[in-house]
């Protein structure tokens, strides 16, 4: 039997949309989702990235963050009937300022899994606060405490398996360490893609001023080369049936063309292309698709 992806909604960011996508609505404001992935049905619950710290975090980035009604870990846990110490693994994507915060608050035993391109490249100083100092140092005394740390070295030995079902490989984008998350379910694989993909309406269906076939839009938050970071897209996006950003809804991809959607759950039902006709905002989702 097949493993299954529960979208955990951690918390909202109101942020400049050109820092989604390259260039697109520069200067006006967005509020977009902060979503982890609860991966169940395997020897041990895993989640996938935990969210910013707080919200007031975010203020670091010029940005704003929020909670609203059921968001943030503990509480998308209790929904599936869990708590921090029921997880065996925390696999980061990458350790930006929304995708690491609660690592703290998860026990010793529960094992945080990295690329160690990325604990390495979080310490460069080349994308300044987008690594808080407070994450690190968390991480670098797990680094310190027997088995409470895993480093990967994706570059070197290509994918590597963490529980049967579920492999970690080389992004190649967004961040130097980057990684994806393949899970195999019942309906075919999924590939949770961190930040490589942030918007996948103006990077994928209509990709935003590109006039090449497929040719996808780039995100305006990257420390790679343009090459590889569309070359990460186009590997997400061929990496099996599913792919999952953290800030937008996951989305059903056939022969690297997304083709349908989804809202909280992977494999789940499956919602047309045309019920999301631009970036998925907080309020579009409460007017549109709560209940779906």
């Amino acid at each position: 039997m097949g493993l299954e992806i529960k979208i955990l909604d951690l918390g909202d960011i109101e942020l400049e949309s050109s820092f989604l996508v390259l260039g697109h609505d520069c200067g006006v404001p967005l509020e977009v989702p902060v979503f982890g992935f609860l991966i169940l049905g395997g020897e041990t619950p895993i989640v996938v990235d935990t969210g910013f710290s707080h919200p007031e975090i975010m203020g670091n980035l010029g940005m704003k963050g929020f909670y609203h009604g059921d968001q943030g870990m503990d509480k998308q846990l209790a929904k599936h009937g869990l708590q921090k110490s029921d997880v065996g693994f925390i696999l980061h994507t990458h350790l930006h300022i929304d995708h690491a915060g609660k690592d703290s608050e998860f026990p010793m035993d529960t094992v945080v899994v990295i690329n160690r391109r990325e604990l390495e490249f979080s310490v460069s100083g080349l994308m300044g606060e987008q690594y808080p100092a407070d994450y690190i140092k968390h991480l670098v005394d797990r680094l310190h405490t027997p088995g409470a740390l895993r480093l990967l070295d994706l570059e070197l030995a290509g994918p590597e398996e963490i529980i049967p079902g579920v492999r970690c490989e080389v992004a190649g984008g967004h961040t130097e360490g980057s990684m994806n998350v393949l899970v195999e379910t019942d309906e075919g694989t999924a590939c949770i893609c961190g930040d490589v993909i942030y918007d996948v309406v103006n990077q994928l269906n209509s990709p935003f001023l590109q006039v090449m076939y497929m040719d996808p839009a780039l995100t305006g938050n990257h420390a790679t080369l343009k090459r590889h970071e569309k070359a990460a897209i186009r590997k997400a996006v061929n990496s099996g049936r599913f792919v999952l950003p953290v800030h937008d809804r996951p989305a059903v991809v056939e022969h690297g063309r997304v083709v349908a959607r989804l809202f909280d759950s992977v494999p789940g039902r499956i919602i047309e292309n045309e019920a999301f006709p631009g970036p998925l905002t907080a309020a579009f989702e409460a007017a549109h698709l709560v209940g779906v």
